[in-house]
């Protein structure tokens, strides 16, 4: 048998000198097979689900649990007393699909799309806002996190003035090592702010989610606490995995010129959807800027891949090893603007597929057929060893990205 010791810990590191790839013992676990156990903080040895095939199966799965105050989920780090304060996503259904019905309306196809000339403005106001200011610039600060923040806090009808605030609790929120009662401090910080949202929306309703989120309150189908627990994770959710996409997406494209050719000349009158669609899933596909896996735990004993996942058994899915893998995306190592893509797991799958998908794509496909057709000389203002990479948090980025251009 197998001692705790000889299980390799969860998370891994990534390789020194290759931050975009998935570390290298995952890769490995990923050749031996399908699953394998790791060993997370607690000394709990969950199933590490390393393959494509089987992630998708297993989230498609009803016998498979995103519950995380169920015995045996393999929760990233010690839960905060009051519970995690993030709402349905951490739920299974009926009670997920009730209230994630209530949120759907804002983030359909349809509805976003009618929102790219108001990002493309957030986009053309931040980038006037670069060319007139100091050069070099972290791209962080000055464009990679305005533009989702001010693209979600129109959407929810949250004060963009109040920026500072939510972004310094959601960082809180989502570092690894956190301690539990900061982790809690920052929940209730944020939860206190929404609530207080909400009732000035009971007051005096507007065209927002927020409001939309208040009539649902007075109608007696939705608490006040529950509004304002959803308004915390679309707020959190709506920001800071764009934000850090759009930093390390500039890096890695900055970093492979070829691609970054590719996609600013291919693209270079801003009329070409097709290129710059394809590029956005390549990059969502490459990058995986959540890491540290999908967590779920098994309510029943599944059969998968020549195993038995026992019921209470943890799983994780590791969506960064999974988009590499080489029986679905060949040469996965390698960025490839023209490669279809389509198929990553990087917004996951099944019944809690990402909802504000559309509107992180349409965000990153204005951002991406833009910025570096009005900035073509946009450069590192820094060596690449020296960048700062968020391996403490569950959301993968950098913390700053000096950038220069002439």
């Amino acid at each position: 048998m197998t001692s705790t010791a000889e299980i390799p810990a969860f998370p891994m590191t990534r390789a020194a000198g290759c931050p975009f790839d998935p570390p290298p013992v995952a890769r490995a676990l990923q050749e031996e097979a399908p699953l394998a156990r790791v060993r997370l903080w607690d000394d709990s040895t969950p199933w590490l689900v390393t393959r494509y095939a089987e992630q998708r199966a297993l989230l498609a799965d009803p016998r498979v649990s995103a519950d995380i105050t169920r015995p045996g989920y393999p929760s990233p780090a010690p839960l905060p007393k009051g519970g995690t304060g993030i709402g349905f996503i951490l739920m299974d259904n009926p009670e997920h699909a009730r209230l994630r019905k209530m949120v759907t309306a804002p983030f359909t196809i349809r509805r976003v799309a009618a929102m790219r000339p108001a990002v493309q403005k957030i986009v053309d106001d931040l980038i006037d806002e670069l060319l007139a200011g100091p050069n070099p610039v972290d791209l962080v600060e000055a464009f990679a996190l305005p533009v989702p923040s001010l693209v979600i806090c129109e959407l929810l009808g949250v004060p963009y003035a109040d920026h500072d605030f939510f972004q310094e609790n959601s960082k809180v929120i989502i570092r690894r090592d956190a301690r539990p009662e900061e982790r809690a401090a920052g929940h209730q910080a944020l939860i206190g702010y929404l609530d207080e949202l909400m009732g000035e929306k009971l007051a005096r309703p507007a065209g927002d989610l927020l409001s939309g989120l208040a009539a649902r309150v007075e109608a007696g189908e939705l608490t006040r606490a529950e509004a304002a627990q959803m308004g915390v994770l679309l707020l959190i959710a709506g920001h800071e995995t764009t934000a850090n996409m759009i930093a390390l997406g500039t890096l890695a494209l900055l970093e492979h010129p070829d691609q970054l050719a590719l996609l600013r000349d291919g693209d270079s009158d801003g009329d070409n959807p097709g290129l710059v669609a394809s590029a956005v899933e390549e990059l969502l596909r490459y990058l995986n800027i959540t890491h540290n896996g999908r967590r779920r735990v098994a309510l029943e004993d599944i059969e998968i891949a020549g195993r038995v996942i026992r019921a209470g058994e943890g799983l994780i899915m590791a969506n960064d090893i999974a988009n590499r893998d080489p029986a679905v995306f060949p040469d996965g190592d390698r960025l490839d603007l023209s490669r279809d893509s389509h198929r990553h797991v990087a917004f996951g799958f099944g019944v809690h597929q990402c909802l504000g998908q559309p509107l992180a794509r349409l965000e990153l496909q204005v951002v991406y057929s833009t910025l570096y057709r009005r900035i073509p000389t946009l450069a590192l203002a820094t060596d690449v060893e020296k960048i700062s990479f968020k391996h403490d948090g569950s959301v993968y980025g950098v913390y700053e990205l000096p950038v220069t251009w002439s």
